[in-house]
């Protein structure tokens, strides 16, 4: 059987490329439907990348490991692309995932995937870790058994030593509001990138993503301040306040 080396990474930026066969919507909920690459061995990547995509998944190259042009390999063995973030800003059709903490991903650079790849083709996600929602001090990142110690200080987990991060403790109406205060983006654009967008790359935009008739009933509301007050699932109130 063949076998793909990656590693699960904690990254701030990543770039997906789609399969272009869609995916069975009957198929198991349990079963695999992204896959995050750091490339360790290129060949070996590209080679377990295109099994995954020819199954209808979504294959996502992290930054955080990646040679400049081992990550250009991945996604696409016959190009040659400055590099992995360049090739996000350069090819249209990629999505970005973007850390939406404001720290993790400094403003300028918020600001320039804003620019570049606008509503339609950047993800926003929190890569929240368990200190997330949870007030300043102690955490673990982890196992909470047997997981590394971290401390939670200036809106970021860090090693207690301070030396690096060590986790987002970002929640979803952060990013929204990030989105909104640090780039100028609208407040339907900065909701759109934690809800249609991410629901498109992931192909279930026909029942997920956007209030319509016969879509799952998934709301959120919020006042002006991005304050949440209200979440339901699936038309069941889950939090109210």
């Amino acid at each position: 059987m063949k076998q793909l080396l990656v590693l699960l990474a904690i990254i701030g930026c990543c770039m997906s490329a789609q399969a272009g066969e869609k995916p069975d919507k009957n198929e198991p909920d349990g079963r695999v439907k992204i896959v995050n690459a750091s490339v360790i061995l290129p060949s070996r990547v590209i080679e377990g990348a295109t099994i995954l995509i020819e199954q209808g998944r979504i294959v996502a190259v992290g930054t955080d490991l990646t040679t400049p042009f081992e990550g250009a390999r991945v996604i696409d063995a016959a190009g040659r692309y400055a590099g992995v973030l360049e090739a996000g800003y350069l090819l249209d059709g990629l999505y970005v995932e973007t850390i939406g903490d404001g720290i993790h991903v400094p403003e300028p650079l918020l600001q320039l995937i804003w620019k570049v790849k606008g509503p339609d083709r950047i993800v926003g996600v929190t890569d929240a870790m368990r200190g997330a929602g949870m007030p300043d001090g102690p955490t673990v990142l982890g196992s909470i058994d047997d997981g590394v110690p971290a401390i939670i200080e200036d809106g970021v987990a860090k090693l207690p030593d301070r030396s690096a991060f060590a986790g987002s403790v970002c929640t979803t109406d952060r990013v929204v509001r990030s989105y909104v205060t640090k780039t100028g983006a609208t407040l339907p654009e900065a909701v759109q990138i934690m809800t249609l967008t991410p629901a498109r790359l992931m192909k279930i935009d026909d029942r997920k993503g956007s209030i319509a008739p016969g879509k799952d009933a998934d709301i959120v509301l919020f006042d002006d301040g991005i304050n949440v007050s209200l979440t339901m699932i699936g038309g069941r109130v889950v939090y109210g306040k």
